[in-house]
């Protein structure tokens, strides 16, 4: 019985201390070392959350339509599919970023976070998980058993890199000059590097098939989260030979996602824990490969929204989960994932609403154009009305233990869901941010490790995703802000570097 009561716990004391935005003291969850590791063998001995409590019922959307194929150029829509519920309201205004205060300075969490991470990094330029348990892979379709210890090889790979180079690039680091200039330099080499190796068929990006991250929330979450890192490098190479290799390589890794993409939004095979995760990374990684101006295809950014709009009640923002997209019935991975892809949409919304608008009212455009491009609108004014009705009803739980605790105490998938929550409210801005921003600081320091690491208690243990993954929590403030980004016009593609 202890061992089945020691999540509960944990998950009691750290919903305590979030709402009353204090440190947790608890050595269980502040002061794990690396010679005892946390007993994720235990928390994990039965896959159902102990304290999150059952989603609530809720009408899901009425299944959409086949998407018309929509081509790429603004000014000329296709058709739009039937996304969403005609019963959804046209928003009041128009996303745009709040008016947000500077970043804070980087805090002492934060430096010795990424000193941990320097110190972690191999000599390839990657990192590998940072120790935690292992997929056997001599095992795969025999129970998929474990393997962990000092003997057990960490091999750099490209979903920890990845990470852990977003939070160096959100600290403010760049690849010629000044600190940490020299790790993400290399870091970036190494994404390019295993990214110029890989197939363009399949949709995995590495040969590396055992970590935490792939078992855990999903197959081909290296390849989300390459396209994620290598949409965010755009314009911070000092050469224009390693911008080119960085865009060519990027729409390599749309081509490989859109190839596989399903009808629903979702991906064959991407099995894990929560998938719904790395799905939600995938939402991320598109649209933001759209702002870099990379060849996304609309049609995929429309998929890619009903698979966010699934099982979303339009009347209160709650949402119950995607048909082959697990959440472990946990409801904030579910509500974070799905948030955060929304939110990227909708800022690049701006950007095509402006295009469509212009389309609607040229004189030299046809009836048709011109009924087209309205169409599009309106696609747009749903879509919109997706992201602000799931917001609110985020923002209304960030408060509630049950929800804000996740699987009961802190994995990497907490911290995942953490930043993406806490992005989505940034851009919001106001005191559901200040609140949040506050409380999650607070907790999240609590949780760091002596020596400037955090570690999961759960599934994803491994330290290097869970200390970037923290990092990117505490630095939520310094997240780029959405901006509208330059649409090409006639085909060609826009180059210029994102601000």
């Amino acid at each position: 019985m202890k061992l089945r009561i020691l999540p509960c716990a944990a998950s009691l004391l750290f919903a305590a201390r979030f709402l009353l935005a204090e440190p947790l003291p608890s050595p269980a969850l502040a002061e794990v070392t690396k010679d005892a590791p946390p007993a994720q063998a235990v928390v994990e001995a039965s896959p159902a959350p102990a304290p999150a409590p059952a989603p609530a019922k809720v009408d899901p959307a009425p299944p959409a339509t086949a998407s018309a194929t929509v081509e790429a150029k603004p000014a000329d829509p296709a058709k739009p599919s039937d996304t969403a519920s005609t019963a959804q309201a046209k928003p009041t205004d128009t996303p745009k970023p709040a008016d947000l205060p500077p970043p804070k300075p980087l805090g002492d969490p934060v430096k010795k976070g990424l000193a941990w991470l320097v110190s972690k990094q191999n000599s390839d330029g990657g990192w590998g998980q940072g120790g935690g348990w292992r997929i056997n892979v001599q095992n795969q379709g025999e129970g998929n058993g474990r393997v962990e210890g000092d003997n057990v090889p960490d091999p750099s790979d490209i979903g920890n890199t990845a990470i852990a180079l977003q939070a160096f690039l959100r600290a403010g680091a760049k690849l010629d000059t000044g600190e940490y200039a020299d790790n993400a330099r290399k870091a970036a080499e190494f994404i390019l590097k295993r990214v110029e190796a890989a197939d363009s068929d399949s949709l995995y990006v590495t040969d590396v098939r055992d970590t935490q991250l792939q078992s855990k929330i999903g197959r081909y979450v290296d390849t989300f989260l390459a396209a994620q890192i290598l949409s965010d490098l755009k314009g911070r190479f000092p050469n224009a030979s390693d911008e080119d290799r960085r865009a060519k390589l990027l729409d390599k890794v749309v081509a490989k996602i859109q190839k596989h993409q399903q009808e629903n939004g979702a991906f064959a095979g991407n099995s894990g824990w929560a998938s719904t995760l790395s799905q939600g990374m995938c939402s991320g990684a598109l649209n933001s490969a759209w702002a870099a101006g990379a060849k996304v295809d609309l049609a995929a950014l429309d998929k890619d929204h009903r698979q966010n709009a699934e099982g979303l009640d339009r009347a209160t923002g709650a949402v119950s989960g995607s048909a082959g997209v697990a959440d472990a019935g946990v409801e904030i991975y579910r509500y974070a994932s799905k948030l955060g892809g929304m939110s990227k949409f909708a800022a690049n919304n701006v950007s095509r609403r402006g295009e469509l608008e212009k389309a609607a009212n040229a004189p030299e455009a046809t009836p048709q154009q011109r009924d087209e491009a309205k169409q599009e609108i309106a696609k747009l004014d749903r879509s919109d009305a997706d992201q602000k009705v799931l917001l609110q009803q985020v923002a209304g739980r960030a408060s509630e233990a049950g929800f804000v605790s996740g699987f009961g105490n802190n994995g990497g998938e907490e911290f995942i869901s953490y930043m993406n929550i806490g992005e989505a409210l940034r851009n919001k801005g106001g005191d559901e941010w200040t609140k949040w921003d506050k409380s999650m600081t607070t907790t999240v320091n609590g949780a760091q490790n002596a020596d400037g690491s955090w570690a999961g208690q759960h599934c994803i243990t491994g330290r290097t995703f869970c200390t970037a993954s923290a990092l990117m929590v505490l630095m939520t403030d310094r997240a780029p802000a959405p901006v509208t980004p330059p649409v090409a016009k006639n085909g060609e593609e826009e180059k210029k570097p994102a601000p």
